[in-house]
């Protein structure tokens, strides 16, 4: 063999395995979330679902960088600047402050959301049957959604008239819903007082204020901040021994009276499928945004059984889950 020949042998043998890491390296998601790792386990665990019906098992031929805000909004953009200096195939962003980090720091990269706000308000899509640009994903907003849930709380408590509702001035989201809640406020004729918590200590500050007010119901708000501290607020609602709905599941497991809001897990499992539609090879911007259609009611009987309230047969009947334990921040053998 002659020594030019050789050396072009050898070149190629040495070249195949740049070539094999190349064709095999794994396509890697940046998963951009408003919360903290252990609060949002159902949602991550969806996500991977979903991934997993079109084809991706994470460490298998997918890997996934996680980031976690934990309620913390100013380390997003940091956040997700890193992930587009990695960079990464795709960025999936938790929640509606995610999404907009997501979307300053990069115009080319796909982005995959989850958002309780308009995205086309946002300026995250053009519209939602066809997005355009870079962002496609979930929205967990319907237009009726605080009136349903007013509705829902008048008929456990129906005397009520004076009603509060706590949310995070900062998100994004708080907007669209104040809109919402009080349009059911008009139809139903009811008072509507505001609180604001956007940190633990006025989230303590909130309830403090909410004690001082004769409230005969209260309304939490969907931020992923509040979400966070679904504990600590539950608790603080229990120890006022205050009819309150919730936008999430979340909040009735750990012991609140009643939620009314979209199947949660389902929007995270779809979120999945299309993060895995993308890196076969779908175009981002022919995806469309989904809107919600699956709403699910949950009712906490423990907790209304605490609080002496009967829950009507007909809002039984439309419950979609039935939790009997009640709250868990009390002894058992003392109201709270």
């Amino acid at each position: 063999m002659r020594r030019r020949e050789f050396l072009g042998v050898v070149g190629a043998a040495a070249a195949w395995p740049l070539a094999s890491r190349a064709q095999s390296a794994m396509p890697t998601i940046g998963y951009l979330s408003s919360l903290s790792e252990g609060q949002v386990a159902a949602q991550s665990a969806a996500f991977r679902r979903g991934l997993n019906e079109v084809g991706f098992t994470e460490s298998r031929n997918v890997a996934i960088v996680f980031r976690w805000a934990e309620g913390r909004y100013e380390r997003l953009p940091g956040m997700a600047a890193e992930l587009v200096r990695r960079p990464v195939s795709i960025i999936v962003a938790q929640a509606p402050p995610a999404a907009l980090a997501a979307k300053a720091a990069t115009a080319e990269i796909p982005i995959v959301f989850v958002v309780g706000f308009d995205p086309i308000a946002a300026g995250l899509v053009a519209s939602l049957s066809r997005p355009g640009g870079n962002a496609t994903g979930m929205t967990l907003i319907s237009p009726t959604l605080g009136q349903k849930r007013l509705e829902a709380l008048r008929e456990l408590v129906p005397k009520a008239s004076v009603v509060g509702l706590l949310v995070n001035p900062l998100s994004p989201d708080t907007g669209p819903e104040i809109a919402s809640v009080q349009m059911g406020v008009q139809a139903l004729g009811l008072q509507l007082v505001m609180f604001n918590a956007s940190t633990p200590d006025e989230i303590a500050s909130a309830f403090t204020a909410i004690a001082g007010r004769r409230l005969d119901a209260l309304l939490v708000g969907t931020d992923p901040f509040l979400l966070n501290r679904r504990d600590d607020i539950v608790s603080r609602v229990a120890s006022l021994r205050l009819p309150a709905i919730y936008p999430f599941r979340d909040y009735a497991a750990s012991g609140g009276l009643v939620s009314y809001g979209t199947n949660v897990a389902n929007s995270y499992r779809q979120a999945g499928i299309y993060a895995g539609r993308i890196l076969k090879g779908d175009k981002v911007a022919d995806l469309p945004v989904m809107q919600p259609t699956v709403f699910e009611l949950v009712i906490n009987m423990g907790t209304a059984n605490k609080l002496g309230l009967s829950v009507p047969a007909q809002l039984h009947t439309r419950s979609d889950e039935v939790i009997e334990y009640g709250c868990c921040f009390c002894d058992a053998n003392v109201a709270c």
